[in-house]
């Protein structure tokens, strides 16, 4: 189960001091605000909307809109594997610090399909132990 993004907060995770992970957005912090402060400290966003997503099939379908994943995506679990851990599709110009992906309104899908959302989020786990130990990791934030 993933825990609740610790003290103090989103500032240590951009700057390093609190290991990336999967972690539960506070209830105090607005998703916009995350992903403005991880602009400000050169980390790239992503803002994957999971209002109204209820099985696999809608949020891979989200996956592929609100993460703009590339026309390779195959629109299945492995394929969403592949390109969690191949950023190339994210990058721009330049080395960011790291990628935070904040999946919003995940307990609503996480309600609706408790198995897909576990699919879903060992995924996500698994994508983020692989960018770890890298100059730009990955870090997701459940809202």
């Amino acid at each position: 189960m993933t825990g609740t993004l610790p003290a103090p907060g989103l500032p240590a995770l951009l700057a390093g001091t609190t290991p990336p992970g999967v972690y539960r957005l506070p209830p105090t912090e607005a998703p916009a605000d995350a992903l403005a402060l991880a602009t400000e400290a050169d980390w790239r966003g992503a803002h994957l909307r999971l209002d109204g997503v209820h099985d696999k099939a809608a949020f891979l379908d989200s996956c592929a809109r609100d993460l703009d994943l590339p026309d390779w995506f195959g629109r299945n679990w492995d394929a969403l594997a592949d390109c969690l851990t191949d950023l190339s599709w994210w990058r721009e110009t330049g080395k960011p610090h790291g990628y935070l992906l904040l999946a919003e309104d995940w307990g609503t899908f996480h309600k609706s399909a408790p198995a897909d959302a576990r699919t879903a989020e060992a995924i996500l786990t698994d994508a983020v132990d692989y960018w770890a130990e890298s100059a730009s990791p990955l870090a997701v934030l459940l809202a």
